[in-house]
C-alpha cells in the first residue's frame, strides 16, 4: 500500500480542491454563437424613363487626304512646300529632273513638223496623179508616229511634275531640294479641312436606325465636349466579321477638329423607353451570364439577368428582374446563395448614384 508523507498529503488535497473549484466556475452555456446576417442596402426595381440613345467612339477624318509622292524617279530640281499653308489645286509642288524628256519632246515636235509638211506636198502631188497612193499613206503613217511620240514623251514629262490635286492645307515637308526621290518617297501631305468627316462603328443590331441623311450628335474634347450636328452620308455595306459592327461615316459642315482625333458620337435609337434600371455595381459578372442578388423570404437568391443600355452609373435589365423585386446593391461580395440578409436601408437610383459620385470624389 502506498503511503504519503504529511506534506505530500496536504499538497494533494490543495490540488484536488483547486480542480473542483475550476470545474464549478466553468460556464455551463456551451451553445455555439449564431453567425450574424450580412447587412445590405437594397433597391426596389421599378420601370424608369431612359433616353434611347447610343454612345459610340469615332475618328475624325479629313474631307480629302492625299500623300504627295512623285510618279517618276530622279533628283528634285524644284520644291514648293509652304508648310501648314493653304494652296490651290494645280499648284506645282515639286519637279523631278526632266531635261532629257523635254529634249525628246522638242525632237519629236521637229520631226512631226517636217513629216506634216511632207504629207501636205504629197497630197498636192496625189491630186494630180504625181505619186502613188501607197507613198502618200506611208508619209501619213510616219507623221502620225511622230505625233504619238510627242504624246508619249509629254506624258512622261507630266509625271515629273507634282501638282496639288485639290485646294487644301499642305503638311510638313519631308524632303529637301536636290534629294533623289522615287515613287515611294513621301514629299508632304495635303488635306482638305473645309468639311470634317467622322467614322464610327456600332453594333449590327442598330442597323435599322442608321439611314443616309439622318442626323447624329458629335462632341470633341478640344471643344469642351460641345455637341455638333453631323449628317450620315454613307454606311459600309460589309459587316466586320470580327466585331459584327457596321462602319458609318458622317460629315460636319462647320466644326473644327484635327483629322485622326477622337470623337464621341451619339445616335438616336428611337423614342424614349421605360426600362428597369439598377446600379452597375449590383451586377456580378459570370463566365456566361451576369447575375444579381434578389431578396426573397429574407434570403439571397442569385438570378441570371440580361442587360441592355448602359449609362454612367446604371444599367438596363431586360430579363431576370421584374418590377417590385428587391435588388441587393451594397454588400454583394459578402452574400452567399440562400444565406440570410439584413436590410439596412432602401434607396432609390438617384441616391445610389449620389453615393457613387461622392465616393469617386473622395478618391
Amino acid at each position: 500500500m502506498l503511503r504519503l508523507r504529511p506534506n505530500e498529503l496536504v499538497l494533494t488535497m490543495f490540488t484536488l480542491i483547486f480542480f473542483l473549484q475550476a470545474c464549478k466556475d466553468k460556464p455551463k452555456d456551451t451553445k455555439p454563437k449564431q453567425a450574424q446576417n450580412t447587412i445590405v442596402d437594397v433597391l426596389v426595381a421599378s420601370p424608369q424613363n431612359i433616353a434611347n440613345s447610343i454612345e459610340v467612339s469615332g475618328t475624325v477624318v479629313a474631307n480629302e487626304f492625299v500623300q504627295l509622292q512623285p510618279e517618276a524617279s530622279g533628283r528634285l530640281t524644284y520644291l514648293n512646300v509652304p508648310e501648314g499653308k493653304r494652296i490651290a489645286a494645280g499648284t506645282v509642288i515639286a519637279i523631278v529632273n526632266n531635261a532629257d524628256l523635254e529634249a525628246q519632246v522638242e525632237k519629236s515636235k521637229s520631226l512631226y513638223d517636217l513629216a506634216q509638211k511632207t504629207v501636205e506636198r504629197y497630197k498636192q502631188l496625189l491630186a494630180v496623179n504625181g505619186m502613188n497612193q501607197s507613198d502618200y499613206d506611208a508619209a501619213v503613217n510616219t507623221m502620225n508616229g511622230y505625233k504619238a511620240d510627242i504624246d508619249y514623251y509629254q506624258a512622261l514629262l507630266e509625271k515629273t511634275i507634282l501638282k496639288a490635286p485639290f485646294d487644301g492645307i499642305i503638311g510638313l515637308r519631308q524632303v529637301s531640294l536636290g534629294a533623289y526621290v522615287s515613287p515611294a518617297t513621301l514629299i508632304a501631305t495635303i488635306q482638305q479641312l473645309d468639311k470634317i468627316k467622322v467614322d464610327f462603328t456600332l453594333p449590327e443590331q442598330y442597323s435599322s436606325v442608321i439611314k443616309i441623311g439622318a442626323t447624329v450628335s458629335v462632341s470633341f474634347e478640344q471643344s469642351g465636349n460641345k455637341k455638333e450636328k453631323a449628317t450620315i452620308i454613307a454606311v459600309e455595306p460589309q459587316v466586320n466579321q470580327n466585331s459584327r459592327n457596321l462602319t458609318v461615316r458622317a460629315v460636319l459642315q462647320s466644326a473644327k477638329a484635327n483629322p485622326g482625333g477622337f470623337a464621341k458620337v451619339y445616335v438616336d435609337a428611337g423614342a424614349d423607353v421605360r426600362a428597369i434600371m439598377i446600379p452597375t455595381n449590383s451586377l456580378i459578372p459570370d463566365d456566361k451570364n451576369n447575375q444579381v442578388i434578389l431578396i426573397r423570404n429574407g434570403k439571397a437568391d442569385f438570378v441570371n439577368v440580361k442587360t441592355g443600355v448602359r449609362l454612367a452609373n446604371n444599367v438596363e435589365i431586360t430579363n431576370g428582374v421584374n418590377a417590385g423585386d428587391t435588388v441587393v446593391v451594397t454588400g454583394v461580395l459578402f452574400a452567399r446563395p440562400k444565406s440570410s440578409l439584413q436590410v439596412r436601408s432602401v434607396k432609390t437610383l438617384e441616391q445610389f448614384a449620389q453615393l457613387n459620385n461622392n465616393s469617386n470624389g473622395a478618391d
